[in-house]
């Protein structure tokens, strides 16, 4: 991959991660409710549904998605069952400032927030069918395809982990200004829906035909 190509990548890349979606909420949310270094295993997870994504890309699983109709519903339906889910424990989630919240025992552990940024990433099948249509554009077909995709994930894996950490920064700031515990309330309430429109905009996502 040439210079040129691989600068190119990374404004795409920028703009994969800066694009408001289920990746950013989930940021924002973990960040809120426990802290940017308590967000770090949410992060990771993440960069591992990225991957993922980026597997199912190289050896063509993508393609498969795409042109099955039954695959890419049943990856929809779960994907939009999970933000679901995600936004009923975030909007009924207790309302504690963040400096209460670090002193005791965590209310979710560092495995589930694993879990949870991957399968934020790994169940959503628009990014898949995204990563369809651009990635191959930035792949020469003259060079070798393994040492391009590693390329090309270690500079997504790069790009969105300072993007995600920004997201879960600022709300971990702006979480620390505010004490009230009707006003966390109401951020719990506010992150849960837009988990839950996430969900929404998931389920209204169709293929191109």
């Amino acid at each position: 991959m040439s210079l040129h190509v691989w600068l190119t990548f990374i404004v795409a890349a920028l703009l994969i991660s800066l694009s408001p979606g289920a990746g950013a909420i989930s940021c924002m949310a973990s960040g809120m409710r426990y802290g940017y270094r308590r967000s770090l295993p949410n992060i990771a997870g993440m960069q591992l549904g990225v991957a993922l994504q980026l597997v199912v890309v190289g050896i063509g699983l993508g393609a498969l998605l795409s042109a099955s109709t039954l695959a890419f519903n049943l990856v929809k339906v779960f994907g939009v069952l999970y933000l679901c889910y995600l936004g009923w424990q975030q909007f009924r989630a207790e309302a504690r400032p963040l400096q209460l919240a670090q002193g005791e025992s965590a209310a979710a552990t560092p495995r589930a927030l694993l879990v949870q940024g991957f399968l934020v990433n790994a169940s959503n099948p628009k990014a898949t069918i995204f990563l369809l249509a651009v990635l191959p554009q930035f792949i020469d077909p003259h060079a070798p395809a393994l040492q391009q995709y590693l390329v090309c994930m270690a500079t997504l894996t790069v790009v969105d982990v300072i993007i995600m950490s920004g997201y879960a920064l600022f709300a971990a700031r702006v979480l620390r200004l505010l004490r009230e515990p009707h006003h966390l309330r109401w951020l719990n309430r506010g992150f849960g829906s837009m988990f839950m429109l996430a969900a929404g905009f998931l389920a209204l996502f169709r293929r191109a035909s």
